[in-house]
């Protein structure tokens, strides 16, 4: 197995338990019974990429990934105004991204095993926010 497989099987791995982690650790210690945690997640979800244009000195990946981050920080915005439903679908929607970001445009900053990872993580984090509100476990409406 190539060595750039093999660093993509593990930082899938590391994302899904790092999600689960964070995501459990949260609850038990009630930093989720705020509802503003997960599109703050989401917030510094979508900030990666346009750092790593900045990391990786490109100014043309930098303003398309800030079109991107500004998009899903919008849901996430309008998720926390309304339902945390619609940032289920913006974790899970930046984890599709992240699968076929690497075939839509270079960013020179991007680590080979980001889009593994984050993957793995954004779609772990969704489905334990879904978890979360369809067992009412957090209040998925604002008031």
């Amino acid at each position: 197995m190539s060595d750039c497989v093999e660093r993509c099987y593990v930082s899938f791995a590391i994302g899904v338990a790092l999600a689960l982690f964070v995501g459990a650790s949260s609850t038990f210690f009630g930093l989720d019974r705020d509802r503003a945690l997960y599109p703050v997640v989401m917030f510094v979800i979508a900030s990666y990429y346009p750092l790593f244009a900045v990391a990786g000195g490109s100014t043309p990946s930098l303003i398309i990934e800030s079109g991107v981050a500004a998009a899903f920080i919008a849901v996430a915005l309008a998720g926390f105004k309304s339902t945390l439903w619609f940032v289920v679908i913006a974790l899970a929607a930046h984890g599709i991204f992240d699968l076929v970001h690497p075939q839509l445009y270079a960013n020179p900053g991007v680590p080979i095993w980001w889009p593994s990872f984050c993957l793995a993580y954004d779609v772990m984090a969704a489905a334990y926010l879904a978890w979360l509100l369809a067992s009412r476990k957090l209040r998925a409406h604002a008031t």
